[in-house]
């Protein structure tokens, strides 16, 4: 007998409500929640395919043990007696550095992945941490700290309120937002033009996305900071910048008119390949839409300037008045926010407060570049230890990150790895102990990072839909177990960690003045909790401190677990609304323009104005069914357009002798692979596009349709020493490479 349960989807940003149709104990089928309050019923082929990723026969059910050289399975107490027996060594001999975390996307779309991860890496008190964060996001992370004082106050664009959208390299058709989590982007982009708004897509290939665009501006790959630049320069050049009732909130608005005084749309004009008339246009229409938003994404982070870039899509924003203001670009508001703090000066955002060991890369948000983890374990130096063990939770850098061969090797020399991974994949082939987490269904949801990025302020959470499998551990016990077996605490309740969390944060809260529970006592305050789980005691206690929250009774219709629980599809917070100045957190208590190190980086972009790209120039691709590295597996998503071709417009194959669908070869700094062309004028001329996440082509893996089209790794093709310093995000687009044919075999009967 088939029955219904609901579940937010995990497989993209876009967190979409389903209704999952069930049999016994296995999906059989997913559709939209037309009740959800935030979703509306959307669903996209990823949802579509819940049931098809959950079930994969690939997925690991048991954890594996390294046995004589090779995995095993394992008892879940002989896996954490091997982790405890792996790390706690390398610790006590060589330092907590010399243990490595790596933290993969996925683990920001489970509970587990939100709660535990922070609790690891403070108990381990290691510096060696290294996530997705910088092959994608970091520089929004830094330039947002730098100009807000707090890395995570991402505004995002009121797509449902704005007259006017500037895209920049981002292509939500395909990847459903990402940094701006709105389920159904692409409806929401066509209800913008049904209302007379203006779309402009800035992006070097004609995409889904520049498609239903009113103007594409076809911009030389890597160039978007100078673009952007030569944009704010018009406003303030020909008056058109009006911040309006941001003033006050503003520190340094003359310095940056001075700042940015080289960067006319005639100085960047040959460098990006736009007319400067276009620029003006660009920037005169910004300022004349009744609201504007900016956006600016993937494209726009992993060029060598995308601290700049970042940066400048908010100056953009913030000169014509747009930001903090319904139709611009405002700060959600998600329930799990720590109580609001009274507005007022804070701690400000630091960068480089520690150094990788062999480069010297600095740190940003505690994070080191993923691309310098190779060399931080294969490079003896005489400065502190090399990484000896390793943490991978849902990671797979060997596909991720710049020159996986180099990574490949690196890690077959770690002393002990444990992966927390669902497959044997690239990565977690090397590890020592291998602790997969249930499928989906199994495991409860709420999303704790994107509704800090939701175009609507709303709340949802979701049990597991099918009760977990025997022989099965909680995602949430493998993290708490891992967290105990790594710090020497091995063999110790994992109840104990959600306890320690929940004392520590409610004894914090008791004595910050502004919140709803100072001066009470926190045992009385833990007792009152409710949920069947640790974890789900922690989510009431933040739904409880947070900006929606009961206050622990102080404020009686506030939000709980219990109310939340009694809305299974959702609670609507309302619209965005102005916050300013309370998210701020810098020193001056205010918006700071032209913070000091982006003053300091600005000099590398004046010289870009006059660097030409001598050859083609690389830049990656989505796929609206492929998420990363994450679901080549499942046959319902790959085939069709979701396929590792080349890219190359017309003009560039004729001159190379390349033919549609013949092998090419590609060569980069970091090596070559060789990949099927398609010919198509979606890419300008000069551009080549290869999707990422492919390259399943190496042994001892247990991904058996992911192998069977393998695809190529297209970050093979880098080496890993092109950086954006500010951030240390990996260079990924507009990156040179050399194209030839590969030449055919023919064989002549005689």
């Amino acid at each position: 007998m088939s029955r219904t349960a609901l579940r937010i989807c995990p497989l993209c940003e876009a967190t979409c409500g389903l209704t999952l149709t069930i049999e016994g104990t296995e999906v059989t089928g997913a559709r939209g929640d037309r009740d959800d309050v935030f979703s509306k019923g959307f669903i996209c082929p990823k949802g579509a395919a819940f049931g098809a990723v959950d079930a994969d026969p690939d997925r690991l059910r048991a954890p594996l043990v390294r046995r004589d050289g090779v995995l095993r399975e394992a008892t879940w107490e002989e896996a954490f007696d091997a982790v405890a027996a792996g790390l706690r060594p390398v610790v006590e001999r060589d330092g907590p550095n010399a243990v490595g975390v790596v933290l993969g996307n996925p683990n920001v779309h489970t509970m587990a992945g939100a709660l535990y991860p922070p609790v690891l890496i403070a108990g381990l008190r290691t510096r060696s941490l290294f996530t997705a964060s910088t092959v994608d996001q970091m520089p929004k992370h830094v330039s947002s700290g730098l100009l807000y004082g707090d890395a995570n106050a991402i505004p995002v664009p009121d797509l449902d309120r704005t007259d006017h959208l500037l895209l920049i390299g981002a292509n939500p058709l395909e990847s459903n937002g990402s940094l701006c989590t709105a389920p159904d982007f692409p409806g929401r982009l066509k209800a913008l033009k049904a209302r007379g708004g203006t779309l402009t897509v800035v992006d070097p290939r004609r995409t889904r996305t520049a498609r239903l665009a009113d103007r594409h501006i076809a911009v030389r790959p890597g160039t978007d900071a100078l673009l952007l630049a030569a944009i704010a320069h018009t406003l303030l050049e020909e008056d058109l910048a009006d911040p309006g009732d941001l003033t006050p909130h503003l520190q340094g608005l003359d310095e940056l008119r001075d700042a940015l005084r080289d960067f006319t749309p005639e100085a960047v004009a040959e460098a990006c390949d736009v007319d400067a008339g276009t620029i003006r246009t660009l920037a005169r229409e910004l300022a004349a839409a009744p609201t504007a938003a900016v956006y600016g994404r993937i494209g726009s982070c992993t060029v060598p300037h995308g601290t700049l870039a970042s940066w400048l899509v908010d100056v953009c924003t913030i000169l014509t008045g747009n930001l903090d203001r319904p139709g611009g670009a405002l700060f959600p508001q998600a329930a799990t926010d720590r109580t609001p703090r009274p507005a007022g000066p804070g701690h400000g955002f630091a960068l480089g407060r520690w150094r990788s060991r062999v480069s010297g890369h600095p740190e940003a948000k505690g994070e080191l570049p993923l691309s310098a983890l190779a060399e931080e374990i294969d490079t003896p130096t005489d400065e502190g230890t090399p990484v000896r063990a390793l943490i991978a939770v849902a990671a797979n850098p060997v596909l991720s990150a710049p020159d996986g061969d180099r990574l490949d090797k690196a890690l077959d020399s770690l002393e002990f790895m444990v992966s927390v991974d669902p497959y044997l994949n690239e990565t977690s082939r090397h590890a020592h102990v291998v602790l997969p987490p249930p499928p989906p269904s199994q495991s409860p949801h709420h999303d704790f990072a994107f509704n800090t990025l939701a175009v609507r302020n709303q709340v949802r959470y979701t049990r597991p839909a099918v009760p977990l499998e025997p022989g099965r551990m909680a995602e949430t016990e493998i993290m708490a177990r891992l967290v105990l077996a790594a710090t020497g605490l091995h063999g110790t309740d994992p109840s104990a960690v959600d306890d320690m969390v929940i004392g520590q944060t409610l004894g914090k809260a008791v004595t910050e003045p502004h919140s709803p529970v100072h001066g009470r006592d926190p045992q009385e305050l833990a007792a009152q909790l409710t949920g069947v789980s640790g974890p789900e005691r922690r989510l009431d206690m933040m739904l409880r401190l947070g900006p929606y929250g009961d206050g622990f009774g102080a404020r009686p219709d506030g939000l709980t677990l219990d109310r939340l629980l009694a809305h299974p599809h959702g609670i609507d917070l309302g619209p965005l609304a102005s916050r300013l100045p309370q998210p701020l957190k810098t020193v001056s208590g205010k918006v700071e323009l032209l913070p000091e190190p982006i003053a300091g980086d600005l000099p590398r972009l004046r010289s870009a104005l006059r660097e030409r790209p001598d050859g083609l120039v690389l830049v990656g691709r989505r796929h609206l069914r492929s998420n990363n590295s994450w679901m080549h597996n499942v046959p319902a998503l790959t085939g069709g357009s979701n396929r590792c071709t080349l890219h190359i417009h017309p003009d560039d194959a004729g001159r190379l002798g390349v033919r549609d669908g013949a092998p090419v070869r590609l060569k980069g700094a970091g090596g070559e692979v060789t990949a099927p062309a398609e010919v198509t004028d979606a890419v300008r001329p000069g551009v080549v596009s290869l999707p990422h996440g492919w390259g399943h082509d190496r042994p001892g893996t247990r991904l058996g349709h992911a192998s069977g089209n393998p695809g190529v790794n297209v970050n093979q093709l880098l080496d890993g020493r092109a950086l954006d310093p500010l951030s240390g995000n990996a260079v990924l687009n507009g990156v040179p490479v050399e194209v030839s044919p590969v030449a055919e075999t023919i064989s002549a009967l005689t």
